[in-house]
């Protein structure tokens, strides 16, 4: 297929000539009775480079070393491949840790970028812009018909504006304006309980915020005070104060936990970062009536679940409405990886924030809703779904295979749903180890928590790429078995 030509990038890519190593298969290897043995030693690989070292030794020079990454450089994309500076080919199970929903280079993508470049890419919101709108009627359209944020899944109810969104620059930034938004729903209801109270006098009691182990929200201050990795809020303790952590599917412990102080709950369906652990049905269903109960707005983190990466809209979309939150974060997949976040939330608890209240300079731009408006399009097109339900579906049978075969290094249970799961490992040590194994092998994974390998492809993969990727997976288990 032609490559977009407007693009020097893809023009400079093609002069690294890819090595003929892991390809996509042309057959299924399908089902078998036993493990890969194939992967069980490393492949040969290109040493790194001039280039590659050249570019290590600007990025000791010059970056904050704040993070810890392999020596060599990738330098394009194709689908769910990408290539090195020294020619080498990896199978990338990462997505740009959920990002790259479409992969990478996608030619339709690449269209709409440079003919909205070419028009409009800032305008600050001083100003409207066309796109803007366009994507938040596009989410809220399709949260109303296939279910989420109190609507049910196909039940063809239609009620105008009962949702609304805010565009931000990054998960992070979605999640710090719900926490924002819920403090301000918080003081507004606390206001009215009593006659003649007012939230500006400084007595409001109603601005704690509930979490929950194992979470990740984010890194910025308000994000990380209810991401409760030590690893991650020690050095930057004090943090934000007011902050409640619960224990994940403790439903006796929500009584104590979110109280009538409470103005916001905060959680993750499906916790990514933290190990791709799912909350159950029974945990949301009472985490949503005791926050009704007290009066508290109920936000759930789908930065990385969301967007069909379960093979629904919304991790939440096919629970009934007394599962489901006041507002919904989102932002990995929805602009492929052009840095976008956003904030959808009843109207009810949007009728606080008037002119002022919040902002941002980048968000929601025209070329990033231009962006997220194509992706979404393509996400949500029926023969994508359908096609994603059936690559999901042989993902889970390979993967269930392996707790089966290597009994002593592998948990019972595959975690996460669709094109979200975690593989639990009784050693925690190992999880690294095996991402490590993986890379040598051409395949990137990522960990999970303590004790987990995470696969989040894009959703596009083909059911040959998962072949490829759960046949080095098992060669890697192969030669870790004790």
């Amino acid at each position: 297929m032609k490559r977009a030509q407007t693009l020097p990038l893809h023009a400079l890519a093609r002069k690294v000539a890819a090595p003929k190593i892991i390809q996509p298969r042309i057959f299924l290897r399908g089902i078998a009775d036993k493990p890969c043995t194939t992967y069980l030693k490393p492949r040969d690989t290109k040493s790194v480079g001039a280039q590659a070292q050249q570019t290590g030794e600007r990025f000791k020079s010059h970056m904050l070393p704040v993070y810890d990454r392999p020596e060599f450089v990738l330098h394009h994309g194709k689908g769910s491949h990408v290539w090195d500076t020294d020619g080498n080919m990896y199978l990338d199970f990462s997505a740009g840790i959920a990002v790259n929903a479409l992969g990478h280079a996608d030619e339709g993508l690449l269209k709409v970028l440079n003919e909205q470049a070419g028009k409009l890419i800032h305008t600050s919101n001083v100003y409207h812009n066309e796109w803007a709108p366009l994507l938040a009627e596009q989410l809220v359209n399709l949260t109303e018909q296939q279910g989420g944020c109190g609507f049910t899944a196909g039940s063809g109810k239609k009620e105008e504006n009962k949702l609304k969104v805010f565009f931000a620059n990054s998960g992070t930034e979605a999640n710090e304006g719900a926490l924002k938004i819920a403090r301000m729903a918080g003081k507004l209801r606390w206001e009215k309980e009593v006659a003649g109270r007012d939230w500006q006098d400084g007595t409001c009691t109603k601005t704690r915020i509930v979490c929950f182990e194992g979470s990740f929200h984010g890194r910025t201050m308000g994000a990380l005070s209810v991401t409760t990795n030590p690893k991650y809020q020690l050095p930057f303790q004090p943090l934000i104060p007011g902050i409640d952590v619960g224990k994940a599917d403790d439903i006796p412990g929500l009584e104590r936990l979110v109280t009538k102080d409470t103005c916001g709950v905060i959680i993750e369906p499906i916790q990514g970062e933290g190990g791709v652990n799912e909350m159950s049905e029974a945990f949301l269903r009472a985490l949503r009536k005791r926050c009704d109960e007290v009066g508290a707005i109920l936000i759930f983190d789908e930065i990385q679940c969301g967007l069909y990466r379960t093979g629904s809209l919304w991790a939440h979309s096919k629970l009934p409405a007394d599962c489901q939150p006041d507002m919904v974060t989102m932002a990995k997949p929805l602009a492929n990886g052009f840095p976008i976040g956003a904030i959808m939330l009843r109207e009810s608890v949007a009728s606080g924030m008037t002119a002022g209240t919040h902002g941002t300079t980048f968000g929601g731009s025209p070329l990033a809703c231009a962006i997220g408006h194509h992706v979404v399009g393509r996400l949500s097109a029926p023969e994508f779904v359908a096609r994603l339900a059936e690559t999901s579906k042989y993902l889970e049978e390979r993967l269930s295979l392996l707790p089966k075969w290597y009994p002593g290094l592998l948990q019972e249970k595959i975690r996460g749903r669709g094109l979200i799961r975690g593989i639990g490992f009784k050693d925690e040590g190992m999880a690294g180890k095996i991402v490590g194994l993986a890379r040598e092998r051409g395949v990137l994974l990522l960990t999970a928590g303590k004790d987990a390998v995470r696969l989040v492809p894009s959703l596009n993969v083909e059911k040959s790429e998962v072949d490829v990727a759960i046949d080095v997976l098992e060669g890697c288990l192969g030669v870790s078995n004790p």
